[in-house]
């Protein structure tokens, strides 16, 4: 597991395949408690590629030393992303 927020991702790797591609990352919270949101894409076996960009937003909790994910919260796809930025920009423009 990771001692540091950096060392954190999402990608997998099974069968020398990377089952997980982590495309990029944001932190969005430091410390104790953790967020951290992911750009990434799966490998579809059946076609042999990966997919279109999913999201995926995290949440872990350092203890002894170590980050552990308590929590996550998959953006099921672009459709959905952009209704949540939406909601926010409304949100944040009251």
């Amino acid at each position: 597991m990771a001692e540091t927020v950096e060392e954190l991702t999402v990608t997998y790797e099974d069968g020398g395949i990377e089952t997980v591609k982590e495309l990029d990352k944001k932190v969005l919270t430091k410390g104790a408690w953790a967020t951290v949101i992911y750009r990434y894409q799966d490998w579809n076996r059946a076609k042999e590629e990966y997919s279109p960009d999913k999201f995926t937003i995290r949440r872990y909790q350092k203890r002894d030393g170590e980050y552990q994910q308590k929590s996550k919260f998959n953006i099921s796809s672009e459709k959905q992303a952009k209704e949540i930025i939406s909601a926010l920009e409304g949100w944040l423009a009251d």
